[in-house]
């Protein structure tokens, strides 16, 4: 698995456990829908480390929390050529 992927997967994981929506996510975090929607559907490739603190203040946890995921243990190297 990508970083990417990990990503997208964590977002949908933790709207799940707080049982909420991706649109409510982006209300809670004060982004665009479109902007959250981008990243957990793939058209954005880097998430910025400020709008997943974004959606960390949203949810009401830290970067930390965000991050402290099996998905993140397990990636595979990343290299760009």
């Amino acid at each position: 698995m990508d970083t990417r992927t990990a990503v997208q997967k964590r977002i949908f994981e933790l709207c799940q456990e707080n049982r909420i929506t991706i649109n409510k996510l982006a209300h809670l975090s004060g982004i665009s829908p479109s902007t959250l929607k981008n990243i957990v559907y793939g058209r954005s490739k880097n998430p910025g480390v400020v709008t997943i603190k974004y959606l960390c203040d949203g949810l009401g946890i830290t970067l930390i929390d965000f991050f402290d995921s099996e998905l993140f243990r397990e990636l595979e190297k990343e290299t760009s050529i």
